[in-house]
């Protein structure tokens, strides 16, 4: 059965902390991804925002029926923590290339359900973990998913206050200060629209903005200008720029 647009916007957003840095495997360590949220914080968001385009974006499902929740480990680094049956993770964006992908019980890295390599080119993929641990056919098959585009978010604007961003009324980014950038999420490709509403206040909607996305593209949603402008500064409102940071081919296997 197809996936709504809405429906796969419910599964592709920031809960679960499970989004990556590109050039990366598959995940930051804790260090890493301390260092990052640093420099957001920081305000050096934009430099980031310049050099951060993925030419690759994978997620992981579990589909098989007797496992029990499951860690995931790429080159031997654990990049997913106890997912259960039935879930899909966010999109990781990774450098194409060949990993080892090892899958264990939660918390019993000894036991190896499955361990082999997986190779991904540029585009995107789902390595869906399917068949049965106890009739020994437990394996991942690695899915390209056509359709999707990667979209991040930026605040550039002084005096708007942390935000989350909603697209076709459904949460995609949450509580984003000035100077901070997202990571990317995968949504399908469309056209979508976007809205700032105060953190944790989905009721109240600060902006709306148009933003049409193409498959294999990768976007950045940048909110500029003033909420309220100054009298000098009339003409400069609160408002999106959306610009292209990079495109991914399809793969072709």
């Amino acid at each position: 059965m197809p996936v709504s647009r809405r429906t796969a916007l419910k599964s592709l957003g920031v809960a679960g902390g499970l989004t990556a840095a590109s050039g990366t495997v598959f995940a930051t360590g804790e260090h890493e991804a301390d260092e990052r949220s640093k420099r957001k914080k920081s305000g050096n968001a934009g430099d980031e925002r310049a050099t951060d385009v993925p030419t690759a974006a994978v997620r992981v499902a579990h589909f098989s029926p007797d496992a029990p929740n499951v860690d995931v480990y790429v080159d031997w680094t654990r990049v997913l923590e106890d997912v259960p049956y039935g879930e899909i993770s966010p999109y990781l964006e990774v450098e194409p290339g060949t990993y080892t992908v090892t899958i264990t019980p939660t918390g019993d890295p000894e036991t190896k359900a499955f361990e082999g390599e997986v190779t991904v080119g540029e585009g995107f993929y789902t390595v869906a973990a399917i068949g049965e641990l106890g009739a020994d056919t437990f394996r991942p098959e690695v899915l390209t998913d056509a359709g999707s585009a990667l979209v991040r978010a930026f605040h550039a604007s002084p005096d708007a206050p942390a935000v989350d961003v909603y697209a076709d009324g459904e949460p995609l980014f949450a509580d984003l200060s000035f100077g901070e950038s997202t990571n990317y999420v995968a949504v399908p490709a469309g056209s979508y629209a976007l809205s700032l509403r105060p953190a944790g206040d989905a009721e109240t909607v600060v902006a709306e903005f148009d933003a049409p996305v193409e498959a294999g593209t990768a976007y950045t949603a940048s909110a500029i200008g003033y909420l309220e402008p100054p009298a000098d500064a009339a003409d400069r409102g609160l408002e999106a720029a959306i610009s292209v940071d990079g495109a991914m081919s399809a793969s072709d296997d």
